[in-house]
C-alpha cells in the first residue's frame, strides 16, 4: 500500500513529504517534482506570493541515481518566502516565545475559530499556517511519484477547468492527454475557449471588488485499469476511496463521480451506461461514461471522471465577512492576509494528485510487487486473463 505524510506550515521554513510503499526501481528527479509544483502555481487570479515562491526541492532519502530504493522516499519544499523575510524567523519561530501580534478576528469559512476551540489556542495562525492550501505543494510533491509509478501501468491522469464562479463550460469535448499543454496554457486551465474568456471576466470583476471566486474542476484518468477497489467492503469502494480523497482538499465542499448528481433526476432506463464487447480491442467496453469509470465500487476500465466543487476563499483582499474577536466578543470583520482571487485552476492540480495517489494506491494493492518490474509484469498478467 501507498502512504503519505506531511508537516509544516504556510510560512515555516519547509514542507516535507514522506511517500511509503513505492516499489523500488521507479525513476523520478527532482525536476520532474518541480515541474508539477510549477504547474500548481497556474492560474490567472493568484496572489503574489506565486510570483516568488520557487518551491526549491530536494530529495532527502528513498532516492539513488534517479531510481527509488523501495524505502520510503523523502521530499523537502523549502520556503524561499521564509528566507526572504526576517518576519517569518520570528512568527514561526519554534524556540519558546510569543508573537507581539496574535491574530483573534477569525474568518468566516476558514478553520480558524473551529480549530483555536479545538485545541485550545487563542492565535488563530496556530490554525490558519497549517490549514493553508501551501500544504498542498506536499501533496503534489508526493503525487508526482504516484503519476510516475500509473504512467509505468499505461495510465494518466489530467484536470480542466469547467466552472469558475458563474462562466460554466457547455463543451462536450474533453480534453485527452494530448491536450494537457493545451489546458496548462490557458490562463484559467480551461479546454473550452469561450469559456475561458467569461472566466477571466469573472475574475477581473471580483479582483475589483477585493472578492474571491470558487469553482469546479473535472479529473480525468486515462488507461485505468480494470478492478481497482472493491465492491466487499466499505472502505475498499474507490469512488469512496476518491471522495475522501477530493474532500480532504482545502477548501473542496462537493465530488462528483461520473454525471452523479445529473443522473439522480433520470429514470433508470437513462441512467446507465451499456456495456457492449469490442471485437478489435477484445475487451467489454461502457457506450457512454454516466458512471465515470467505476461500478459498484470497481473501476471498469473506462474513463474515469472526478469534479469537485471548490467555494470561494475565505480570505478576502478587501474583508468584509462578519466576525467576532475572540478576546473581546466585540464585533468586527475578519483579518486580511494575502491571498488569491481564486485558486480554482491551482486546484485542479492538486485534485490531479489526489486522483493520482488514490488510483497508485489502490494499483499496488492489486497486482502487488517490491520492485517496478514485478509490479508492471502482474499487472500485465492479470490484463492477458481478462
Amino acid at each position: 500500500m501507498l502512504r503519505f505524510l506531511t508537516a509544516g506550515e504556510s510560512h515555516g521554513r519547509a514542507l516535507v513529504v514522506i511517500v511509503e510503499g513505492l516499489p523500488a526501481g521507479l525513476p523520478i528527479t527532482v525536476e520532474e517534482v518541480q515541474a508539477e509544483l510549477a504547474r500548481r502555481r497556474l492560474g490567472f487570479g493568484r496572489g503574489p506570493r506565486m510570483k516568488f515562491e520557487q518551491d526549491e526541492v530536494t530529495l532527502l532519502g528513498g532516492v539513488r541515481h534517479g531510481r527509488t530504493l523501495g524505502s520510503p522516499v523523502a521530499i523537502e519544499i523549502a520556503n524561499t518566502e521564509w528566507f526572504r523575510s526576517d518576519k517569518w524567523h520570528e512568527e514561526m519561530s519554534p524556540a519558546p516565545g510569543a508573537t507581539a501580534k496574535p491574530l483573534t478576528q477569525p474568518r468566516p469559512g476558514h478553520a480558524d475559530l473551529a480549530g483555536m476551540q479545538k485545541y485550545g489556542f487563542d492565535d488563530a495562525r496556530d490554525v490558519l499556517e497549517r490549514a493553508s492550501a501551501r500544504e498542498t505543494a506536499a501533496r503534489v510533491a508526493a503525487g508526482t511519484l504516484a503519476k510516475k509509478l500509473l504512467g509505468e501501468l499505461g495510465t494518466a491522469v489530467l484536470s480542466h477547468v469547467i466552472q469558475l464562479g458563474p462562466a460554466r463550460s457547455k463543451a462536450t469535448q474533453r480534453p485527452t492527454m494530448a491536450d494537457i499543454d493545451v489546458v496548462d496554457e490557458s490562463p484559467v486551465r480551461c479546454f473550452d475557449k469561450a469559456a475561458e474568456e467569461a472566466m477571466i471576466g469573472e475574475i477581473e470583476a471580483a479582483a475589483k471588488v477585493g472578492d474571491s471566486l470558487g469553482g469546479i474542476v473535472e479529473v480525468l484518468g486515462y488507461g485505468v485499469p480494470v478492478g481497482l477497489g472493491s465492491h466487499v467492503h466499505w472502505d475498499r469502494k474507490l469512488d469512496g476511496l476518491l471522495a475522501q480523497a477530493i474532500l480532504s482538499i482545502q477548501a473542496v465542499k462537493g465530488v462528483e463521480i461520473g454525471d452523479g448528481f445529473e443522473v439522480a433526476g433520470r429514470r433508470g432506463s437513462a441512467a446507465h451506461d451499456p456495456i457492449a464487447w469490442d471485437e478489435g480491442e477484445g475487451r467489454y467496453t461502457r457506450e457512454s461514461s454516466l458512471a465515470g469509470g467505476t461500478e459498484g465500487g470497481i473501476s471498469t476500465g473506462e474513463v474515469l471522471v472526478v469534479r469537485a466543487a471548490m467555494k470561494p476563499l475565505a480570505t478576502l483582499n478587501r474583508p468584509t465577512l462578519k466576525t467576532v474577536d475572540v478576546v473581546t466578543k466585540e464585533e468586527t470583520v475578519s483579518f486580511k492576509e494575502r491571498t488569491d482571487v481564486t485558486a480554482v485552476p491551482a486546484m485542479g492540480v492538486v485534485a490531479e494528485t489526489m486522483v493520482a495517489l488514490v488510483l497508485a494506491t489502490e494499483a499496488l494493492r492489486k497486482f502487488g510487487g517490491d520492485s517496478l518490474s514485478e509490479l508492471v509484469r502482474n499487472a500485465e498478467s492479470f490484463r492477458a486473463g481478462l
